[in-house]
C-alpha cells in the first residue's frame, strides 16, 4: 500500500503517472459556457427565422446582410460547432476505448467542424458584404 495515507490513488496510477490532467476544468466551464450563449443566440435564431417564414429570397439576403444579424448568425455558428466538439470529444473519450480510434475520430470531428465553421462564416459574409 502507499506510504502516504493521504494519497488514494491506485498504485498502478501512480506507476504510470496518471494523475490530475489539469485541462477538466476548463473543458466543462468552457463547454456550460457555450451552452449558456447558444441559449441566447438560438432565441434570435429562431426569432429571425419565424420573421422570415414566408419572406421571399431577397427579404430574407436583406435581413441576413444587416451588421448585427450577420455578426450574431457568425457567433452562433462558431458556438453550436465549438459546443457539439466538446460534446463529442467527451463522448469518444468515454466510449471509444481503441487509442487509434480515439484519436482519429477526434481528429476527424475537429477538422470537420473547422471546414464547416469557415465555410458558413464565409457565406454569412459574402451575403453580408454583397458578394
Amino acid at each position: 500500500m502507499s506510504t502516504n495515507a493521504k494519497d488514494l490513488r491506485n498504485p498502478l496510477k501512480r506507476a504510470r503517472g496518471l494523475g490530475s490532467s489539469q485541462f477538466g476544468v476548463g473543458h466543462w466551464w468552457t463547454q456550460r459556457v457555450t451552452a449558456v450563449a447558444l441559449i441566447v443566440l438560438v432565441l434570435w435564431f429562431v426569432t429571425l427565422v419565424l420573421g422570415l417564414l414566408h419572406a421571399d429570397y431577397a427579404t430574407a439576403r436583406a435581413a441576413v446582410a444587416k451588421p448585427w444579424n450577420a455578426v450574431l448568425l457568425i457567433a452562433f455558428v462558431i458556438t453550436v460547432f465549438w459546443h457539439a466538439v466538446l460534446g463529442l470529444q467527451v463522448v469518444i473519450e468515454d466510449y471509444v476505448h481503441t487509442r487509434w480510434k480515439e484519436i482519429v475520430l477526434l481528429v476527424a470531428i475537429k477538422f470537420i467542424a473547422v471546414l464547416s465553421v469557415l465555410a458558413s462564416t464565409l457565406a454569412v459574409l459574402r451575403i453580408a458584404l454583397g458578394a
